[in-house]
């Protein structure tokens, strides 16, 4: 039987503001009142999918321009696949997002998930704010409304609440032999694209930084005597796992090659396999890219096996809930309103961005998460604001 969940649940808007619309002046207005998809015979208005989609939009765009140093980098008309753009798949990737939600809110009742009274309230109260802080022209942009909001913020809280009794069921046994792990020490240096004189001398370097680590033992900094030989060389940490049915186990379900002996050539790791705790390979290791030198730091890495555990399990969690849920939507009777989708579009000329803001603080507001702000329109910026709240 499955337990009340009492996990405590954040419902936040972050700020989204029409930046810039190079070709939107002229440009018809989303109606986000009307029908983009039914689930189940529930109607899903546009506005809802149209504010999901400018999280998304302004998330990603903040995250490029981080990257970039500040510079706008145009993503979204450029070509993803089944020849649709970027933006194209944003779009398809929200509806699917909010048709889950839905679904999840359908089905909470089943693992005893439930929005209380109380939660309600502080929704409403976060989407009046919202609504408050916000121009006219940027609420037009988003096509959505107060109640939308709400609804938006309630199917939030389902779809956090309902995580943890999705997952609750994994098995959580990981046996130490599945997950054992061996940690090492190497130097890898590149001979890609290099000419045989190159070639000739980053052997030679490869080997000079072997002599002198096992003139040193297994006490030596393979870092220091790597930089000794040049200073562009370092040394790298990794691990692998120790059991070899495991390693491929691990290879051919693609989990997180951080901790995959796939993430290392087989030439490398025929040799690690016959050291113990602190020796060195005896030889320098030719791969068709590169010269490695390693030493073994210990065969079974308590640490680094515990982190494989949770890894293990953290895999395991995420195919269960992901397994779940999308059998969900494959069971659900859902149709899309094509034509309404089509007019809700993600374009490089129309860009949304989120602005943080630190409202006055509350007695509520500091059992909450720091929330983020909206500002205004692309011509009139208001006060940023962020709606949330903490359920019970």
């Amino acid at each position: 039987m499955k337990t009340m969940t009492k996990r405590t649940a954040v419902a936040a808007l972050t700020g989204v503001m029409a930046v810039g619309m190079l070709t939107g002046c002229g440009e018809k207005k989303l109606d986000g009142t009307k029908t983009v998809a039914t689930v189940d015979g529930t109607e899903i208005p546009l506005g809802i999918v149209s504010l999901s989609v400018r999280e998304g939009q302004a998330q990603t765009e903040a995250m490029y321009k981080s990257f970039m140093g500040g510079q706008d980098y145009s993503i979204w008309s450029m070509d993803a696949e089944d020849g649709k753009t970027y933006g194209e798949q944003a779009v398809e990737q929200s509806l699917k997002d909010v048709e889950l939600m839905y679904i999840m809110k359908e089905k909470a009742a089943d693992y005893n998930v439930e929005v209380t009274d109380d939660d309600e309230q502080k929704i409403a109260d976060a989407a009046a704010a919202f609504m408050a802080a916000n121009s006219e022209e940027t609420l037009q942009e988003l096509a959505v409304s107060e109640d939308q909001i709400k609804t938006y913020l309630e199917l939030q809280t389902y779809k956090s609440r309902m995580h943890d009794p999705l997952i609750a069921d994994v098995d959580k046994d990981v046996s130490d032999e599945e997950a054992q792990q061996s940690s090492f020490d190497y130097v890898s240096i590149s001979t890609a694209d290099l000419s045989d004189d190159e070639i000739k001398q980053k052997k030679e370097d490869a080997q000079k930084i072997l002599d002198d680590l096992k003139a040193a033992g297994s006490d030596g900094d393979l870092n220091e005597i790597a930089k000794s030989v040049d200073d562009s060389y370092s040394s790298v940490s990794g691990t692998f796992d120790t059991n070899e049915d495991a390693a491929k186990e691990d290879s051919d379900e693609e989990s997180d090659s951080s901790s995959s002996s796939s993430a290392y050539p087989d030439e490398v790791m025929k040799v690690l396999r016959t050291l113990k705790d602190g020796e060195i390979g005896p030889d320098v290791i030719e791969t068709d890219t590169s010269y490695y030198v390693v030493k073994l730091d210990k065969v079974n890495d308590e640490e680094a096996t515990e982190t494989k555990k949770q890894s293990i399990i953290s895999t395991r969690e995420n195919k269960l809930y992901t397994d779940t849920t999308e059998k969900w939507l494959d069971d659900a009777d859902i149709n899309v309103e094509k034509k309404v989708l089509k007019t809700l579009k993600v374009t490089d000329n129309h860009k949304f961005s989120i602005a943080t803001a630190t409202p006055e603080p509350t007695e509520e507001a500091a059992a909450t998460e720091t929330p983020g702000g909206y500002r205004g329109s692309r011509r009139n910026r208001g006060n940023g604001y962020s709606g949330s709240y903490r359920g019970d």
